[in-house]
């Protein structure tokens, strides 16, 4: 198992610990509440949220050939999250990369972070900007199009 799914599988075995131990002591209601809150927030801290990563030098050749945005992002980070969430639909005509599964990307990422692997960094014709507003990630994609 990568390190992708552990904060996950994690949230998962807690939530059923504790609804284990409510529905244990007679509180079904409330175990089950406990049970998808878990779940939803493993479902949130998963991969699956996000549009299906490509590696860095695919996503680099797609964005030089139409001027997308390419998004380095990791799973389990809370401002690669907050960035996919305001993007809504508009997210999936970006180009994300894992850099958990891509170590070119992780490299791509420090040398545009001063050594640092912070997410996300998004890259627009070559220029790396790291945490940027969704709303300027919004209006590069209308200027891409």
């Amino acid at each position: 198992m990568t390190r992708v799914w552990m904060l996950p599988l994690l949230l998962v075995l807690g939530g059923a610990a504790v609804a284990g131990g409510l529905a244990f002591n007679g509180s079904r209601g409330a175990a089950v509440l406990y049970l998808l809150l878990f779940t939803g927030l493993a479902l949130v801290s998963s991969p699956l949220v996000f549009p299906r990563s490509l590696g860095a030098a695919e996503a680099q050749l797609r964005s030089s050939a139409d001027g997308r945005p390419v998004v380095y992002w990791r799973p389990g980070c809370k401002y690669c999250l907050r960035l996919r969430l305001k993007l809504g639909r508009s997210a999936r005509q970006v180009y994300w990369v894992d850099i958990w599964r891509d170590p070119e990307a992780a490299a791509v990422v420090r040398a545009a972070n001063d050594g640092n692997e912070t997410v996300p960094t998004v890259v627009v014709d070559g220029r790396a900007y790291t945490n940027p507003d969704p709303a300027w990630v919004r209006g590069q994609l209308s200027s891409a199009s």
